[in-house]
């Protein structure tokens, strides 16, 4: 199932005010561990999957990446990506995630921040990748954690007073499609254990690296108190492998 919610005006809107969405790659509380999971990325060829506005196309950029392709599906993601970038070593393709078909090797390092929790065939997509990057290449993703999209409802169990008594986990082998509520839309996402998303990439020939599930940092906790709940249970999974 190829979704393309951003192309939705109310929703691309929506997304537009959202703190990351404004602020680019600091104002994701993720990124700084998703960039200590990165390469060296100088003189490489990347590959970002579900490049949104581009901001992790123009840093591999700053970091002296030979070349940079950004793919996605949504045409309104691609123009604010061209508007914001001014730099002929990023290309812009727009094109389904699943739909990628590149040239065996044709990268060093392949990227993707938080779009693959909305792919069905994790199998089929990592085995394209796998055949685009050259040997000893890197794929480097982020996802919703299944701890997180394993209801659909993706939201705490409160007490009678409106207090978070407890994140609910309910239904987590039990993996596949949810229609979770995201920006006020109702958008489907693909739930799978972690297990499940560590083996898909071994089994296509993918040695993993490392792994991890980040957390506000202090500095985050002391600038935004509220924050403190997001210590409760993971948001995102994010996964360093490597091609053999």
């Amino acid at each position: 199932m190829k979704q393309n919610k951003y192309d939705e005006s109310d929703f691309f809107a929506n997304y537009s005010r959202m703190p990351r969405s404004v602020g680019g790659l600091n104002a994701a509380g993720e990124w700084q561990e998703l960039r200590a999971m990165l390469p060296e990325l100088h003189d490489k060829r990347v590959l970002d999957l579900g490049c949104g506005f581009g901001w992790h196309c123009r840093y591999a950029r700053e970091q002296q990446a030979r070349s940079v392709v950004g793919v996605d599906l949504s045409e309104n993601m691609l123009e604010r990506a061209r508007a914001m970038t001014d730099d002929p070593g990023i290309k812009y393709m727009r094109l389904a995630i699943e739909d990628i078909d590149f040239s065996a090797g044709e990268f060093d390092v392949v990227i993707s921040s938080l779009a693959l929790h909305y792919i069905e065939r994790l199998d089929i997509l990592c085995g394209r990748i796998y055949h685009a990057l050259a040997p000893g290449g890197a794929f480097v993703l982020s996802v919703e954690h299944p701890v997180f999209t394993a209801l659909a409802s993706q939201d705490w169990h409160y007490g009678p007073q409106g207090e978070k008594l407890h994140w609910p986990v309910d239904g987590y082998h039990q993996e596949g499609s949810r229609q979770a509520r995201f920006l006020e839309h109702d958008v489907i996402k693909y739930h799978r254990t972690v297990a499940t998303y560590m083996n898909t990439l071994i089994a296509s020939g993918f040695s993993i690296r490392s792994v991890a599930e980040p957390k506000p940092t202090e500095e985050m906790l002391e600038t935004n108190p509220d924050m403190r709940d997001e210590m409760r249970r993971p948001i995102f999974l994010m996964i360093s492998a490597v091609r053999d």
